[in-house]
């Protein structure tokens, strides 16, 4: 029972986390566009924020293993409130190189703590659900990430909403100020450890020796560039560039759309009630992603000149923005699909002592490919524009695709 009510402790720390984190994302993005950065800007400015998350994972799973996920956790939510006032106290008189620079170390602190509080989470799970379950492991994880992605997305809508009603230093300094209350919560809830490993840590034990794990963070690295490419800038741009929406019609869709995403994500088991084994989830894993790599290359082509062209002579009804619009709605519910199962399936090849060190390790291999997603997103975007990146997205959905195909169920952890 303690160890439900621990784990209960730190997903509710995560939550509360994540609404401010997705609200960070808005607003830095709709607040620097407004201020006249271009794309490329704006994807520079969420670089160190994702480079971080290579390195707080790499280094935070052994930090977790070797000193339990209580440390990991509150540093997490206090880094995460030095980011927010930092940027709250961003001066007016930079340069632009230099405001971009000064953005990019407070967003650094912000990728820091997102990891941290992320991964702390992510591997309590293992200590809650008793080996032998893989069914229960599966909803467990599907709802802890399903959750997670929900709440980002209240995030997006909240950020959007500050942004308008209050500016953007109010905004940060007020999300600063929940933090602390959460994190006061946090230390006064659990006392106990988890997480800490009972056998000794060495230093080759920060890469993993499982050709499972080795090949799904591989995989990962290209699943969630795919989506990053069109939508850390793209997406968000070219709703506020090209269709002229405003910051509360963009902030509302990507909330929408990732509060969808994530209640898809949490409902996968129900759905997917066959998928109980490892081993039926990396046959579900390549079925679905090959769904998933048609959809940005349908997307693409109602964007092109002669798609548009097709769509207004044959379907009246939709214009290009209505056919984008649709068209991540369903990329985003298929997305979930595949992104619940490589989250349960990285879970089920980690043994419980250890748990955290390969969630760090995949984790980390996620941050790499949200890095090369976000910086090709303003690249690809500003360049070739919004066809370009969904393009792109679907090369590296096949990529996913077949980095999966060598995974073979296991019959023990390692």
């Amino acid at each position: 029972m303690s160890s439900l009510k621990n784990y209960a402790i730190v997903t509710a720390s995560y939550w509360g986390f994540t609404v401010t984190d997705g609200a960070l994302r808005m607003l830095v993005l709709l607040h620097f566009h407004a201020l006249g950065f271009t794309p490329l800007d704006l994807a520079f400015l969420f670089l160190l924020y994702e480079a971080m998350g290579i390195v707080t994972n790499f280094f935070g799973g052994w930090i977790g293993a070797r000193f339990g996920l209580r440390l990991t956790l509150f540093t997490g939510l206090l880094t995460q409130i030095i980011s927010l006032c930092l940027l709250a106290a961003l001066p007016d008189n930079l340069t632009l190189t230099l405001s971009v620079v000064y953005v990019m170390g407070a967003q650094a602190l912000s990728g820091v703590a997102k990891d941290l509080t992320k991964m702390s989470s992510k591997s309590a799970i293992k200590h809650v659900v008793p080996e032998g379950q893989p069914g229960g492991l599966f909803k467990w994880v599907s709802l802890l990430t399903g959750s997670k992605n929900a709440l980002k997305g209240v995030g997006f809508f909240v950020g959007g909403f500050l942004l308008n009603a209050i500016g953007f230093e109010p905004s940060l300094l007020t999300m600063a100020a929940a933090l602390l209350v959460i994190l006061l919560f946090a230390l006064l809830s659990l006392r106990e450890e988890i997480g800490k490993a009972t056998s000794k840590i060495r230093g080759k034990d920060l890469f993993s020796k499982s050709a499972n794990v080795n090949y799904l963070s591989a995989a990962r690295v290209f699943l969630f560039a795919s989506r990053d490419v069109w939508f850390v800038v793209g997406v968000p741009v070219f709703l506020a560039g090209t269709l002229g929406w405003n910051f509360n019609e963009v902030g509302s869709f990507m909330a929408f759309w990732v509060i969808g995403y994530g209640i898809v994500q949490a409902s996968v088991p129900s759905v997917l009630r066959n998928t109980k084994t490892s081993a039926k989830a990396i046959r579900a894993t390549i079925i679905w992603g090959f769904i998933l790599c048609l959809l940005p290359l349908h997307i693409a082509a109602g964007m092109t000149d002669g798609g548009a062209a097709f769509i207004t002579e044959n379907l009246s009804h939709l214009d290009q923005g209505s056919w984008l619009i649709g068209g991540l709605i369903i990329f985003g519910a298929v997305f979930a699909v595949n992104s619940a199962l490589h989250s349960y399936l990285i879970v089920d090849f980690s043994g419980a002592d250890k748990v955290s060190l390969n969630i760090g390790f995949y984790y980390m291999s996620n941050a790499f490919g949200r890095l090369a997603g976000t910086l090709l997103s303003g690249l690809v975007y500003q360049y070739y524009g919004l066809t370009a990146c969904l393009v792109v997205s679907a090369a590296m959905i096949a990529a996913a695709v077949l980095l999966t195909l060598p995974l073979r169920q296991e019959t023990r952890h390692e």
